[in-house]
């Protein structure tokens, strides 16, 4: 006998009219005649999840985006009854909830609508896997623009797209090619001059239509699990990523060296080839961190091995480079040889640690070593096990960090790149198959290696970096972009990229300067160091079948303007470890889109190219052959040229000049930026005084500068210095004054203050209300201006 069963349920199914109705502290529960339950829950005034179940229960309620320590708590909370709908209310917030069809509408206390649904939450039976595919659609209002969603190699205005996340393995990905390496279900509206964001926090594949099929319909879905997600208020753009970051999470400050310049390649091999690379650096002058051993220093391909022909003494090695200011970053990937002589893959058979297939053998697939076997790292058992591992590496070889790669996970010679569906997981005891895992496989991996890494450097700080992510994998790891290519157009995605995963909540970032696949030309190379160096993470890394990309590869004139750049990067190392500090802190993204910067200003919307540099330096690359220049958009506001001191006026378009020498580079008016001398390596100088380089601004701008150790953990106990910079800027008069917090000392004494843009001549100064002799404060006679780190107020007039 045949029923019409499929018939009757194929295809799209809808919540109807809501029966029943139950508030607990700040969880709402609205239950419909047909099943639906839809949870609401207060997690801040401007953060709200909502939770959907079907047949009257709710799945296990598990994520690993969600930072167990994210703060909570709200100002107001009330709940209405009219005779339509239900209406919650915060102190930010009002959200209808129809009593017919379940939607919801979100709008701000005047009444002006910021996201509402359209067809809202339905679903679709799934009956070849189980369980149900899983839908949202809301309405696109007027105007409205997207951004965020990861590491999407396109457009940073996503209106229009359509895109999806799964986690993947795409060597020499082209521009619009999607998905890539991250799934970062999390993008932000905005229209009406304000932004909210959504949060789908659903690991199953997911996909996201931003007014793509339909231009009035904005939608997302999920091939599994439940329809979840987290809606954030703003209106600012930078509210909004804060308060997802604040959710999901942020790194701990990283130790300095670990936001230098770095050098990798695959492979630097044997010993004697990384010492003459580590020699090159230092006798050309370059600056340099931490060089990187790829996968041809492992015995095999074999993991947590040395092949003892290449490096014969591994510890001895990595000590003295160390002692020429080298940090050691070595490779681990995930698949373990299967070789019945490799302890590693003995001691996971023996403990049950490998991935299995659905009906019971250890999942197979092959990668460097040949075949492999997988670790099950959503098994807490097996994380802890993974974490051990690092002992011997770190705490007794004394490797400095470690770099998770093909953590997809990658599996060569299958059309699908990875593991089989079928795969089965502990997922921290949820088991599921590889539909649900696959995208937080890699996540969980590098945690692991977080874990081990942070307990065997200690007292130290940890550096992990990872190719695959999943929301909340910043907590763990800084990461790059995977295997771009050598091209101007990859030159536009990388800034396109750095950008998008700042907006993302992920800011410690970088992608392979210069590409890795391909080889460069000296400009190429010279334009993205140019680039590379204002992002947070910042390493060249190439494939050493296309020839060789360090600094020096490409003649003197390339190797000069590179060794310029890099030592810019060093000179700004306390900007960056501040804007580092407020995104530790904060969730305050590192990098700004201009949109993010002022989205009131329509022109910004559009824009992919110029970017924010923390809060005050503005930066726009140069992205094709032979420029004498460009065309940059300059935000509103005063900007000076770095380069000449100018001062420019924005809110417009300008052709701004920039040879193969230079990179268009703007101040904001009245910003104060910190610097530190060039240094080869970071400690090799004690600072003896901090430069500041104050812009000149008619009015008011803040500046800070956070300074700790550089490494290790007294920060978390008070051993830090936080000042806060107060600039007030008159016609013939300006003055400093500064606020200074925490308990670290630091080496130097004296600040040096180089003036830039004042418009009268010095002729008197004072310190604390204390009139100075000129003379004892500027004994250089060039305006530059040395006073006391202990200072509060500086008072410059012209008479």
């Amino acid at each position: 006998m045949i029923t019409n069963t499929e018939l009757e349920y194929k295809g799209n199914l809808y919540p109807n009219e809501i029966v029943n109705f139950v508030r607990d502290k700040d969880k709402f529960y609205f239950t419909t005649e047909n099943g639906v339950i839809l949870e609401i829950t207060v997690i801040q005034d401007r953060t709200i999840r909502f939770r959907y179940g079907t047949d009257y229960a709710f799945q296990p309620d598990f994520s690993y985006a969600i930072d167990p320590n994210a703060s909570r708590g709200y100002s107001h909370l009330d709940c209405l009854e009219t005779k339509t709908e239900y209406i919650i209310e915060t102190s930010k917030l009002q959200v209808l909830i129809d009593k017919k069809t379940l939607r919801t509408q979100i709008s701000d206390l005047n009444g002006n609508i910021i996201n509402e649904d359209e067809l809202g939450f339905h679903w679709e039976e799934n009956y070849e896997h189980g369980g149900n595919t899983v839908k949202m659609s809301k309405i696109t209002q007027h105007t409205e623009s997207f951004y965020g969603m990861g590491d999407k190699a396109t457009h940073s205005n996503l209106k229009g797209k359509r895109v999806n996340n799964w986690v993947m393995d795409q060597y020499a990905y082209a521009k619009d090619q999607d998905p890539l390496y991250k799934a970062i279900p999390f993008y932000i509206g905005l229209h009406s001059g304000q932004a909210y964001g959504v949060f789908f926090d659903n690991s199953f594949r997911t996909h996201f239509d931003f007014a793509h099929e339909r231009r009035s319909t904005t939608s997302f879905w999920g091939d599994g699990g439940e329809m979840n997600y987290y809606f954030f208020y703003g209106p600012e753009m930078h509210k909004v990523v804060r308060a997802y970051t604040n959710l999901t999470g942020a790194p701990e400050l990283p130790p300095l060296w670990a936001l230098g310049y770095h050098q990798s390649k695959w492979s630097y091999f044997p010993e004697s080839n990384v010492k003459e690379i580590a020699k090159k650096f230092r006798d050309l002058k370059i600056p340099c961190d931490a060089l990187y051993l790829d996968i041809d220093y492992m015995d095999g391909f074999r993991c947590f091995t040395w092949d003892k022909k290449k490096f014969p003494e591994p510890k001895r090695m990595i000590d003295e480079l160390y002692e020429d200011g080298f940090k050691t970053v070595v490779m681990i990937d995930p698949g373990i040889k299967v070789d019945k002589d490799y302890w590693i893959y003995q001691e996971a058979v023996e403990n049950d640690y490998f991935c299995k297939r659905a009906d019971g053998p250890r999942m197979k697939g092959k990668v460097w070593p040949g075949e492999c076997n997988f670790p099950d790292f959503t098994n807490p058992a097996v994380r802890e096990w993974w974490a051990e591992l690092y002992k011997e590496f770190m705490a007794e070889i004394g490797v400095h960090a470690v770099w998770n790669d093909m953590n997809e996970p990658a599996v060569m010679e299958v059309p699908t790149k990875t593991a089989p569906l079928d795969t089965r997981h502990d997922y921290d005891g949820h088991p599921s198959s590889h539909r649900k895992a696959h995208n937080i496989y890699g996540m969980q991996m590098v945690r692991a290696t977080y874990e081990g890494v942070k307990r065997y450097v200690y007292p130290k700080r940890p550096l992990v970096i990872t190719r695959a992510a999943y929301s909340g994998t910043q907590r763990f790891a800084s990461t790059w972009t995977g295997d771009n290519v050598a091209t101007w157009e990859h030159l536009w995605i990388a800034n396109v990229q750095m950008q998008r995963m700042c907006m993302s909540g992920y800011s410690f970032v970088g992608s392979d300067i210069g590409g890795f696949a391909e080889q460069p030309n000296g400009e190429l190379f010279a334009r993205w160091i140019q680039l590379g160096i204002f992002h947070p993470f910042c390493r060249v890394h190439s494939s050493g079948d296309h020839g060789d990309q360090e600094p020096w590869s490409f003649g003197t004139e390339i190797t000069d303007i590179v060794r310029k750049f890099i030592e810019l990067r060093y000179e700004l190392l306390p900007y960056l470890y501040t804007m580092f500090w407020r995104y530790s802190k904060e969730g305050t993204p590192m990098l700004l889109p201009i949109v993010c910067y002022d989205q009131e200003d329509t022109q910004t919307h559009f824009r992919t190219d110029e970017f924010i540099f923390g809060e005050q330096i503005l930066v726009c690359p140069i992205q094709e052959p032979n420029a004498k220049g460009r065309r940059m958009y300059i935000p509103r506001g005063d900007w000076y040229n770095y380069w000449t001191d100018e001062v420019v006026e924005g809110g417009k378009e300008k052709w701004v000049v920039a040879d193969i020498d230079k990179v268009p580079l703007f101040i904001k008016a009245g910003a104060i930026i910190p610097k530190y001398p060039v240094q080869q390596y970071v400690g090799e100088l004690e600072i003896k005084e901090l430069i500041l380089d104050v812009y000149f601004t008619e009015g008011t701008e803040n500046s800070t500068v956070y300074e700790d150790a550089e490494d290790g953990y007294a920060y978390e106990n008070g051993k830090f210095s936080l000042r806060n910079f107060k600039l007030l800027g008159k016609e013939k008069e300006m003055t400093i004054q500064q606020f200074k917090d925490g308990a670290f000392i630091t080496t130097y004494e004296t600040f040096k203050i180089k003036l830039h843009g004042l418009p009268f001549k010095i002729g008197k100064v004072e310190i604390d209300n204390e009139k100075t002799a000129i003379k004892d404060v500027m004994p250089d006679g060039d305006g530059t201006i040395y006073v006391s780190k202990d200072f509060t107020q500086l008072r410059i007039t012209e008479e």
